[in-house]
């Protein structure tokens, strides 16, 4: 019988989750999801010394607003619990034990003091990577080495000591990716790496086999820097006798410029943020930025990420999450790094504002419009959502539309400079005239009479449409003015252009 697919995001709760782990989760969701398998969220926190309070709950808020729930995890628990590995140290132990006796695993009570003196032996026989290995662990102080009686004498004690993997010799480690297909390593290339600490608590790469193994993990969908410790990984579920699961390993999101994996220091650099939400430093209070704050779309922020390794095969660029669950297929993730395009991304935003009813922006626009201490009820809100929403790449950009709510106390500058003839006040003054006779003042009765006033006097647009814009809105780019004169009213408009010329010509 075929297993049910089950996947899982691990991460450590370290600080933030960078937008790379985002996709790592982004990606098994899909594959869950695509398979009606479950997407399961274990916190991997062994590793006690690194740990960062808050930022679990950083992680659980940053899923929650990219929109992938988990299936099971620490605050929906399964079967398969408990789901942090912290809370489930009991278990580890036994699967270590199991190793040595099977003689797949030893004990090591070397010092860190001799272990630094094997290292600069190497280093001085100018060994490149000087490793715990098939070779170095006969001259180290472990269960290989000392006599039965030394060993148990030594357990006994209660003295410090790992319990280390015995890579076997002249071997070649190979299994199949489901991204990058056969993978081969030799045996000589890996060290002897701990499994068990002397604090108790299982290293990753113990707890992770072990847990992915209990809770019947069929897919292991991770990130490439993972790619190295996969042969160890191979090895340990063959020394336990167990089932592998396919592995898939995503490619790297790279910077925008040059090489390498993108850092907070280039979100930094090319002003842009790299993590989900915002995060304050529980140490320093230093803050840095997240898409959620920036202004960004949860779904603009997942369909730009989803793009970045992965592609439909096809022209089409808008996939909200349920298209992408549709859509998705780890055949189609390649191997090659993605390179971050801040640009593309906020495109990705600017479509989904779009897309939005006006009614929807209107209240997503309220609070802003409110800090502002603007009069809400002083113009048709929906009216001048509609008009700012093409040229908005966030919610906040429409508050440029400052103009609807006070009259402009400064003008653009380029405007006045390039625009405002010698002639140009005599030209407003009969667009005036033309605009106080009419009785019906509707976008399209504006525009209609403007065209015909400017035919009339041999006029380009160029010559009246900008300064006609700066002396109403104080700005010299913007939606249609047809409009902008409607939503204001004939009263307000016609009181702008005067005051604009009274100070034009002071």
């Amino acid at each position: 019988m075929e297993r049910r697919v089950r996947v899982r995001f691990a991460p450590s709760p370290t600080g933030p989750l960078h937008m790379g782990g985002v996709r790592t989760a982004l990606y098994n969701y899909l594959f869950a999801k695509k398979n009606q398998g479950d997407f399961i969220l274990r916190i991997e926190d062994t590793d006690q010394t690194r740990y960062v309070k808050g930022a679990e709950d950083y992680i659980l808020e940053s899923l929650k607003w990219c929109g992938f729930q988990p299936d099971e995890g620490p605050e929906n628990p399964g079967k398969f619990g408990p789901y942090r590995q912290s809370e489930r140290k009991a278990l580890y132990k036994q699967y270590a034990d199991q190793l040595v006796e099977a003689g797949h695993a030893y004990y090591a009570f070397d010092t860190p003091e001799e272990l630094d003196e094997m290292r600069e032996r190497l280093k001085a026989a100018k060994v490149a990577s000087p490793q715990y290995n098939a070779i170095t662990r006969n001259s180290m102080k472990n269960s290989l080495t000392l006599s039965e009686d030394e060993v148990n004498r030594r357990l006994a004690s209660g003295g410090p000591y790992v319990i280390r993997i015995q890579i076997p010799r002249n071997e070649e480690i190979r299994f199949q990716d489901a991204i990058r297909g056969w993978v081969v390593v030799h045996s000589s290339n890996l060290d002897d790496k701990v499994l068990f600490k002397s604090d108790g608590m299982p290293t990753y790469h113990m707890a992770n086999i072990v847990d992915d193994h209990l809770m019947e993990i069929t897919h292991v969908i991770r990130g490439e820097e993972w790619l190295p410790s996969a042969p160890l990984h191979i090895l340990l579920y063959r020394f336990f006798g167990w089932e592998a699961p396919t592995f898939a390993h995503l490619p790297l999101i790279l910077k925008p410029d040059g090489n390498g994996k993108l850092s907070k220091r280039d979100g930094d650099r090319l002003g842009f943020p790299v993590f989900p939400l915002e995060w304050k430093d529980p140490e320093t209070g230093a803050i840095s930025s997240g898409y959620r704050e920036k202004g960004y779309f949860p779904e603009a922020f997942v369909n730009a990420l989803a793009f970045l390794g992965w592609n439909p095969g096809t022209e089409r660029e808008l996939f909200k999450l349920n298209d992408l669950v549709e859509a998705f297929s780890l055949e189609r993730v390649g191997k090659a790094g993605a390179k971050y395009d801040a640009d593309k991304t906020k495109w990705y935003n600017q479509q989904y504002l779009r897309e939005k009813s006006n009614e929807t922006l209107v209240e997503l626009l309220k609070p802003h419009l409110a800090a502002k201490g603007w009069n809400v009820d002083a113009v048709d809100l929906t009216e001048m959502v509609d008009l700012m929403k093409e040229r908005a790449v966030f919610v906040e950009d429409m508050l440029e539309g400052a103009y609807f709510f006070e009259a402009p106390s400064t003008y653009d500058e380029k405007t006045i400079n390039k625009k405002w003839k010698e002639n140009t006040p005599a030209i407003i003054e009969k667009l005036l005239q033309v605009l106080k006779g009419l009785k019906d003042f509707s976008a399209e009765e504006i525009e209609k009479e403007f065209k015909a006033f400017i035919e009339q006097e041999g006029l380009g647009f160029g010559a009246v449409l900008p300064s006609f814009r700066v002396l109403v809105t104080g700005l010299g780019m913007g939606p249609s003015m047809f409009r902008i004169c409607n939503l204001l009213g004939k009263e307000e408009t016609i009181r702008r252009i005067e005051a604009g010329l009274t100070k034009m010509n002071g």
